[in-house]
């Protein structure tokens, strides 16, 4: 059997269902697509992926690389549509089956079908829902229409009546003969289309992508620096890297498993400490959960200007509102502060995008899908199912019973007291 990895939004060698699945064949091979129409412009006029979050992938995509190559699994990258470079992959390589993650959004839903549509119906394929905390085969519901809609309920049920299943091992590395050559290189950003920059010096985020560097983040937060203790107690931080655990950008690409994370708090609870800090790192994973679910639920709904709830509200479109929320020169430092943060790194903190998402859509009354896809397009962490389920969150078309607005100046006055991280972003002439 010859079979192939078709890596998604799973970038690791580590608690991979497909891999591990592929590895029972005679020939193992991997395929990444950097797919144009993600370096493309979207329906709202900004780039899909701007340059902080494809340097992410791309440093993601090496690491995964190098360490397929020690397993003796070559990954094969092009810059092109899956639909049109799988296909010919498959004929070239005689592959029987394809092992992938499941995916259930638009874009990854249209480019699974077209590769499909255009291979021999004798190809299996077999996708795996790997993405996350609780299976979809263990919660405790029959099927996608009884999610609850409060978080609560969901994670109350999960907590009773759920377990998280094992991590999985990385497999043994295969036998060395029989290797295919493969002399396919990871794109740069400039083929992307995009910027060459340099980390700005201020970001909360200075990390690289890749499973070993997500490894080593989880080393130094959990372990070397004990963070994880504090977790609930920082969370809500601005700036440095310590206030919280960064771990999401590379959940998002799926360097790190939800289930990974979740066994090792609980070693470092054995270990080290148990406490509501530790339990709060794993409700972070469950309300990431909940979103996915929201998403399988009700497909692309969540893309949809009445959200969820199908609400009607009056949405404004004004072009240099946008701009002036973009650039950070609206009537509301703490709002700048954090619109700046972001258009120079990439980064923002929970506290910030709850902020900002309210500001825009409830206090601008701009349409929220505007600023969820310029969120899409600036994140290094992005997650289709986080930030359109996030944003209709903080919108008032989505899951959010109390249907709340912030208050950016009280928020400030809590949150950033002594106008410290106003200051890091608003005095552009210090740096």
């Amino acid at each position: 059997m010859n079979n192939l990895i078709w890596f998604r939004n799973d970038l690791r060698i580590t608690d991979n269902s497909s891999l591990n699945k592929a590895c029972l064949g005679d020939k193992v091979m991997g395929i990444y697509c950097f797919d144009p129409l993600y370096f493309g412009v979207g329906d709202y006029g900004f780039k899909k992926t701007e340059k902080f979050r494809a340097q992410f992938l791309i440093e993601t995509v090496i690491q995964l690389k190098e360490n397929l190559k020690k397993l003796n699994i070559p990954l094969f990258v092009y810059l092109e549509s899956p639909k049109n470079r799988i296909p010919e992959f498959i004929k070239e390589h005689g592959i029987q089956s394809v092992f992938l993650q499941k995916e259930w959004t638009r874009d990854e839903n249209e480019a699974r079908d077209a590769v499909i549509a255009n291979v021999p119906v004798s190809v299996n394929f077999e996708e795996s829902y790997d993405q996350f905390l609780f299976h979809p085969h263990d919660i405790p519901y029959n099927n996608f229409q009884q999610i609850p809609k409060v978080f609560t309920e969901f994670r109350k049920n999960c907590e009773t009546y759920c377990k998280v299943r094992p991590a999985l091992e990385s497999p043994k590395a295969r036998p060395s003969t029989n290797l295919i050559e493969n002399n396919t290189e990871v794109p740069g950003l400039k083929d992307l289309g995009l910027n060459n920059f340099s980390i700005d010096t201020r970001t909360a985020f200075p990390f690289h992508g890749g499973e070993t560097n997500a490894q080593k983040r989880i080393q130094n937060y959990f372990w070397e620096t004990k963070k994880l203790a504090f977790y609930k107690r920082t969370r809500n931080g601005l700036m440095g890297p310590g206030y919280s655990s960064k771990l999401s950008a590379w959940l998002a690409n799926g360097s790190i498993s939800a289930r990974t994370i979740f066994w090792e708090v609980k070693a470092f609870e054995r270990a080290v400490r148990k406490n509501q800090d530790t339990y709060w790192l794993v409700f972070e994973l469950i309300w990431r959960d909940f979103f996915k679910y929201v998403s399988l639920k009700h497909g692309n709904q969540i893309f949809h200007i009445g959200g969820i709830l199908n609400r009607k509200y009056k949405w404004e479109t004004a072009k240099e509102v946008m701009e002036s929320w973009i650039s950070g020169q609206t009537t509301e430092p703490f709002i700048n502060a954090n619109m700046k943060e972001i258009a120079r790194t990439g980064w923002m903190s929970n506290r910030g995008r709850q902020n900002v998402a309210s500001f825009w859509s409830r206090v601008l009354q701009q349409d929220w899908r505007i600023g969820a896809a310029y969120f899409e397009s600036m994140l290094l962490d992005y997650d289709v199912h986080s930030n359109w389920g996030n944003w209709m969150y903080n919108s008032g078309v989505g899951n959010d019973p109390r249907n709340r607005t912030f208050n950016s100046r009280n928020q400030a006055e809590r949150y950033d007291p002594y106008g410290k991280f106003q200051t890091l972003w608003l005095q552009e002439t210090l740096f």
